[in-house]
């Protein structure tokens, strides 16, 4: 189904039991496309370091706030993969916008229940799970991967010309 990185446990996350889950016509709630954005978003959410620092250090460095070498790690102690992860974090969910980042952000990054989401948020039942496919449906397209799961094969590549049409460069074909 979906690959996830090195050090993912793909078993904590619900969007593995969402796309698991049987409707009632027999396919899976979620896509495989919508299952893959997720999971993608993730993986640069957690390359990106945005994950939260919830443990001691034990590097045993004071923390001051002049001193450079004691000062938390900055914007400027990033790698260029951490910082190209938090670009294309931030360009998903500029795509997405504003009504749907914040409950990607929760199940797909936090790894939040859906029923966490709506009694933190205060929707109604049930109502997390259909945002959370609306927005996992334009993830996927904003990362290209809504031809994944279009059925019939209709991801192949369409010709807009006639098999025997051959393009022409200065009048000459």
């Amino acid at each position: 189904m979906v690959a996830a990185g090195p050090g993912f446990d793909l078993d904590e996350s619900p969007l593995t039991r969402l796309a698991s889950r049987r409707g009632r016509g027999g396919t899976p709630f979620l896509s495989e496309a919508e299952a893959m954005a997720g999971e993608r978003l993730r993986v640069d959410f957690t390359r990106g370091n945005l994950t939260p620092s919830v443990s001691q250090r034990w590097d045993g460095e004071p923390r001051q706030a002049g001193s450079r070498a004691g000062a938390r790690a900055g914007a400027g102690d990033l790698s260029d993969s951490a910082i190209d992860a938090r670009r294309r974090v931030s360009d998903a969910m500029t795509v997405v916008g504003p009504e749907l980042s914040g409950v990607l952000l929760d199940v797909c990054c936090f790894l939040k229940g859906l029923e966490t989401v709506e009694r933190e948020r205060q929707w109604p039942a049930r109502s997390a799970k259909l945002m959370l496919k609306a927005g996992l449906g334009m993830l996927s397209r904003h990362y290209g991967f809504a031809s994944v799961a279009a059925p019939g094969g209709a991801s192949r590549i369409r010709r807009w010309r006639d098999e025997d049409a051959r393009p022409t460069i200065g009048g000459r074909s």
